[in-house]
């Protein structure tokens, strides 16, 4: 059986026209090593539209681009550093369009600042993996003492007697 490690990439990048592409085909090539082939079109298709609208009405160009594989559920971040961008005015026409083709998506802001929105695709049934194991983590225990230099026979005699005596 096929079993999924989780994934993260990250890019960074200043967006123009003709880097809408190459970033598109270096998401694919993300997307075909995880084995992913079936989220390639969706994805890309997704955030080559939110870049050409970054673009579009952006001033700050500077954007990063983030996903996360978990077995079930690939997460796609795009964060831009412009402040004046408005999602709910200029990129409408995207965040509809990331409704209607993702499983879950949303816009939030940093702690900078910048504006991240982020979409979901699922794994369709019959293609979700589990996750590869992990080996738990060793913890740190009390050491045991050495073990004692009198014997436990003598231990149990002395018991007795001290049991005796307070009789």
């Amino acid at each position: 059986m096929k079993t999924a490690v989780p994934c993260y990439y990250h890019l960074d990048v200043e967006v123009s026209p003709e880097r809408v592409g190459q970033i598109s085909r270096i998401l694919a090539a993300h997307l075909h090593y995880w084995d992913l082939e079936n989220l390639v079109e969706p994805v890309c298709q997704a955030t080559e539209l939110l870049l050409c609208a970054i673009d579009q009405h952006a001033s700050d160009k500077h954007t990063s681009i983030e996903m996360w594989w978990n077995g079930q559920h690939l997460i796609t971040a795009i964060g831009d550093d412009d402040r004046d961008l408005r999602p709910d005015q200029d990129l409408r026409s995207c965040l509809a369009h990331l409704a209607a083709t993702s499983d879950g998506w949303g816009c939030c802001t940093s702690e900078t600042g910048s504006k991240i929105i982020w979409f979901s695709q699922r794994a369709r049934a019959g293609e979700r993996v589990p996750l590869v194991p992990t080996a738990p983590a060793p913890s740190l225990r009390q050491v045991c003492p050495l073990p004692r230099a009198t014997r436990v026979a003598a231990l149990a005699a002395s018991a007795d007697a001290a049991l005796e005596a307070a009789r």
